[in-house]
């Protein structure tokens, strides 16, 4: 006998249904985009010089790997794009849990963080380069200026919206600051963090994309830099498509650690 109820069954039944028709949607959604794409190259509606096309992102696709770059301009984009998510991260959940443990502080420091998260970080690369250095971590320090600050917000703003009720209940319990964060707080944002990550991750690919356009010799970021100036216009779609699906595989990931925490 099913422990189930005929409405559950209903309910589960329903999920699938939904999730399936989302599922087929997507496929549709990109599969009408790259036929479209690929017919109106085919018959010369749209320039090929300017738009590329599927066949020829394809082809140049077929080349790096013949090469043996497109793995190592990957691996190198892919490392910077995790090393910066990760310090990021962490520098993001423990600055948020420092604003949110000393309100004066965070009154003191709150401005500046709007103010540094609104710079315009692109304008400040040739100055990164000559503090730095033209190499890997000045891209590194690129992404961290770009994703940092905007993860302390969000995560920081979450702790302070935490039910004011549960800490009040905790706090006649004699509960001590410690207590209340680590029974409450952080609990009761873990999406919210995750939330956090989704956008760390995204702002982290296009830090380290701005900054291989501005140093680097290596890179998904230098193949579009390097395909734009010689003209090779499927170079750079075939790198930006790779990007594409670099970022909707670590959109995936964290969405499934999302999953597996509400649940």
């Amino acid at each position: 006998m099913s422990t189930f109820s005929e409405e559950h069954k209903k309910y589960l039944k329903r999920q699938r249904r939904e999730k399936i028709i989302i599922f087929i949607f997507r496929l549709l959604i990109i599969a009408t985009f790259l036929i479209g794409w690929e017919l109106l190259s085919r018959y010369h509606i749209i320039n090929t010089f300017l738009s590329s096309s599927p066949t020829n992102a394809v082809k140049t696709t077929i080349d790096l790997f013949k090469d043996g770059s497109l793995f190592k301009h990957i691996g190198i984009t892919l490392y910077e794009v995790l090393l910066s998510f990760g310090i990021a991260s962490i520098i993001g959940l423990i600055s948020a849990t420092i604003l949110w443990s000393n309100k004066i502080l965070s009154k003191i420091i709150d401005p500046y963080l709007t103010i540094l998260n609104s710079l315009p970080k692109v304008a400040l690369g040739p100055l990164i380069i000559i503090w730095v250095g033209a190499s890997i971590n000045s891209i590194i320090f690129m992404a961290l200026l770009i994703n940092t600050f905007i993860t302390i917000i969000n995560i920081y703003n979450g702790f302070i919206s935490t039910n004011k009720n549960y800490i009040i209940l905790l706090k006649s319990l004699k509960a001590t600051k410690r207590q209340i964060f680590f029974k409450v707080v952080l609990p009761s944002n873990y999406v919210t963090v995750i939330n956090a990550l989704k956008i760390n991750i995204s702002m982290s690919l296009i830090g380290v994309i701005m900054g291989e356009l501005l140093v680097s010799k290596n890179g998904l970021g230098y193949l579009i830099m390097y395909g734009s100036q010689v003209f090779n216009i499927d170079l750079v779609i075939t790198s930006v498509v790779i990007l594409g699906i670099i970022s909707y595989l670590m959109y995936f990931i964290i969405d499934k650690l999302e999953q597996h925490i509400r649940r």
